[in-house]
């Protein structure tokens, strides 16, 4: 609906809403530029401090994958008129926590009254404009590497019917509340060659895949058996866990994923499954090094999932 309404011109917007990118980017000097972007939601978890981290880590990821260094922040909150402002604290000390971490300065905010309760932020951060990260320039013959395990909206899914097991809660909170920062000081300490970059977050793995696809103008090739899943997924996909999202994920892109023989029901579900601060995706020309075991040997764990293909007429093919 935005791309119909809006119809600036302003030559200093180098990143818009064009491709779906990941934030949008404004040029303000020759060698500076602002990263922005906003992100709220409801809760995922019962604990209003793991809360606000999630939501926290969420909103910073998407400076992350443009490359960017989170500078500001503004907290957004809805939050019920008769309900305990403990618990408000709580959140907002959560999200603060991972902002501290990040480096980001929280400098005000804004907040409503609502039945529901609503928490995340908008973030400013910089980069250097000849540094961009965007979605639109994996190459052929680039491998696809993802940081995060995939499973967090059916983990939440299962928290939310009283049904997770703590240790899938310990393991869907351990990724939720991991900044993408360390993965992103990797790429620049380590000269990684990153080509495309995004983060895999509500729309799924093959919902940002597919984005990254198209705007590059390629295909990709993944692998099921290699696609990492956090402890829990599988059986939550079983119990028949399954969110909203990622069945409204399923009917919108898997017109454009076609499956080898062989790949499990399971993976072609969890695939699928919106995230919460989910790990990024990247292109990356490899120049023949393992750069998966380089993020590992970092401590990021980091799996090479696939990799990028001249157009073909399947836009994502799985195998397995």
């Amino acid at each position: 609906m935005l791309g119909r309404l809006a119809r600036q011109h302003d030559p200093n917007v180098l990143v818009g809403f064009d491709h779906a990118d990941d934030a949008g980017v404004y040029q303000i000097a020759p060698d500076h530029a602002l990263v922005q972007t906003v992100d709220f939601f409801t809760p995922v978890v019962d604990d209003p401090y793991i809360f606000g981290q999630i939501a926290a880590t969420n909103a910073l990821s998407d400076i992350y994958a443009m490359g960017g260094k989170p500078l500001t922040s503004l907290a957004l909150v809805c939050f019920p008129e008769k309900a305990d402002l403990e618990i408000l604290e709580r959140i907002l000390a959560g999200g603060l926590s991972k902002m501290i971490e990040a480096g980001c300065t929280v400098i005000g905010g804004h907040s409503i009254r609502d039945e529901e309760t609503k928490f995340g932020y908008a973030v400013t951060g910089l980069i250097d404009p000849k540094k961009i990260l965007t979605n639109a320039g994996a190459k052929p013959g680039d491998a696809l590497i993802l940081t995060k395990a995939l499973g967090t909206g059916v983990i939440s899914t299962a928290i939310k019917k009283g049904k997770a097991e703590p240790a899938w809660i310990d393991a869907s909170v351990q990724s939720m509340t991991t900044l993408n920062k360390r993965a992103a000081e990797i790429i620049v300490e380590e000269g990684v060659s990153v080509n495309a970059m995004t983060d895999v977050t509500g729309f799924g793995l093959i919902g940002h895949a597919r984005e990254m696809a198209l705007a590059s103008n390629v295909s990709f090739r993944l692998y099921a058996e290699r696609i990492p899943l956090i402890p829990g997924a599988i059986e939550c996909v079983h119990a028949g866990h399954i969110p909203g999202g990622l069945k409204n994920n399923r009917d919108f892109a898997e017109c454009v994923v076609r499956y080898d023989t062989g790949v499990s029901d399971d993976v072609k579900v969890l695939i699928f499954d919106p995230q919460t601060a989910g790990g990024l995706l990247m292109s990356v020309n490899t120049y023949g090094r393992d750069v998966a075991a380089l993020f590992n040997a970092r401590g990021v764990p980091a799996v090479q999932i696939g990799e990028v293909l001249s157009q073909t007429k399947s836009l994502i093919t799985v195998t397995a």
